[in-house]
């Protein structure tokens, strides 16, 4: 069996074309997933990918074909190169053509092999969930899961000399607790580069108190009200902002960050001046791909590219907007600088201290949001987003949670949100509801905010 660098040299030695790209991926996972307190699947899979990426020369300039095979024959790299090549030529002269990177130094663990993960990474967190079944069922609580540990390793190669890997690992922790004839619901999220050293008895207790303050029912109608949204909730909001700050989407007036007289609004005062949105591929404990890695291009990156470093950036600092996500190409035509988009992100709010518990203790009436769910962007011009309160929501009043309330459908917008902060917590690693899926590098802040808009009843649980 072929090793990922040998995919990637077999596959450069093949091309014929201008240049070409070759990103293989290496992904192993090991899962657990349970459900009224039972533990009803485990296992673990190892896929391999391979895409290519060919730049050919065709009248009027140079054209780029990518195609992405998975768990490939070796014996079928040349083939997959040859398709490349002719995907190219059917897609004409590209817009973003620029010269492949050079003079980047190799990785120094280029030529080690891929990392994979196995159930041994639950050795520690699969007895501590044994030891919560057995207290819920005590206790009448049904438990409801997911747990994930998976890593991926990447192999970049270019024939301009490119040779980088990066190690990518991954664990998310999902838990839903039910009691009262599932009348009462809860829900707690965790993420991070590994699941070795969750404190699984703190989400617990974060899970039972849910249950306990949903005894007590209160009637808020809907509307706008103060909201101290949890750092998950916080985290879904921020997300949908980062990947809506595209250079290209505002300049061509489709984005929330398209100005009213033409261009985009780098430099404007967007929110609250004490909030600061950033990534850096080097962010401790949320470590991301330092390089660019594209395998098609868009608005967001560009297969010319790859290879290229990706670095710290502030996408809002001091409330004023900073950067947008830019290629090179975007970055010709606008005029801002070349900034690839980072695979993790944090918000802080200067002077912000303490804890959710904190937070809430500071807040004299509001709604104690635990998550989001099912959101969904209704107008890209004001980034207005829909969606729904799910597992909790909870009346605080003289920095008390007194008891639970309905769950409502939201309609507000994550860059509005930003310009109404009232208070903030220490930013935490958070795993959002929605996007954790896609997304779960994030940090974020509890925040309380005002006037946010809950706009009518929802049935959601």
């Amino acid at each position: 069996m072929s090793t990922p660098q040998e995919i990637v040299e077999r596959a450069l030695a093949a091309s014929g074309s201008r240049a070409c790209v070759v990103l293989v991926r290496s992904t192993s996972v090991a899962n657990l997933r349970w459900a009224r307190t039972t533990l009803t699947t485990n296992g673990e899979t190892v896929a391999t990918s391979v895409s290519v990426v060919a730049m050919v020369d065709v009248p009027g300039g140079v054209a780029a074909g990518s195609i992405t095979l998975n768990d490939p024959d070796p014996d079928g790299v040349d083939a997959l190169v040859r398709r490349a090549e002719a995907l190219a030529v059917e897609a004409g002269p590209a817009e973003d053509a620029a010269d492949l990177v050079t003079g980047i130094a190799a990785s120094p663990d280029w030529s080690d092999g891929p990392v994979v993960a196995t159930s041994a990474d639950f050795a520690v967190l699969a007895p501590e969930i044994g030891e919560v079944f057995a207290a819920g069922r005590a206790d009448g609580i049904e438990h409801f899961g997911y747990a994930e540990q998976a890593v991926t390793t990447y192999y970049l190669g270019t024939s301009t000399g490119v040779r980088l890997r990066f190690v990518d690992p991954e664990g998310r922790l999902e838990l839903t607790a039910k009691s009262h004839g599932r009348s009462r619901s809860t829900w707690a999220g965790r993420a991070g580069r590994s699941l070795a050293g969750l404190d699984l008895a703190a989400v617990d207790r974060e899970l039972r108190q849910g249950l306990a303050w949903q005894a007590n029912r209160v009637e808020v109608a809907p509307g706008r009200h103060t909201a101290v949204l949890t750092p998950s909730a916080v985290s879904d909001l921020m997300i949908e902002l980062y990947w809506s700050s595209v250079a290209r989407d505002a300049a061509d007036g489709q984005s929330v960050w398209s100005s009213a007289g033409g261009g985009t609004r780098v430099g404007e005062q967007v929110g609250d001046p004490r909030v600061h949105l950033w990534s850096d591929p080097l962010m401790p404990g949320l470590e991301a791909m330092p390089f660019v890695a594209a395998t098609g291009s868009s608005g967001a990156s560009s297969v010319f590219d790859n290879g290229l470093p990706a670095e710290a950036v502030s996408w809002i600092r001091d409330g004023v907007l900073a950067n947008l996500i830019s290629t090179r190409f975007t970055a010709l035509e606008t005029g801002l600088p070349f900034r690839p988009g980072v695979d993790n992100l944090r918000l802080d709010v200067s002077g912000a201290s303490g804890s959710l518990e904190d937070v809430v203790a500071r807040t004299d009436d509001g709604l104690l949001v635990t998550c989001l769910w099912y959101n969904r962007v209704v107008d890209p011009q004001t980034l207005l987003l829909t969606g729904l309160t799910r597992d909790g929501v909870y009346q605080v009043r003289g920095g008390e949670v007194v008891g639970a309330v309905t769950n409502f459908r939201f309609n507000d917008s994550p860059v509005a949100v930003l310009g109404r902060v009232a208070d903030a917590g220490a930013s935490v690693g958070t795993l959002a509801r929605e996007m954790g899926d896609y997304f779960n590098r994030a940090a974020m802040p509890p925040l309380v905010v005002r006037d946010f808009n809950f706009s009518t009843v929802s049935l959601a649980s």
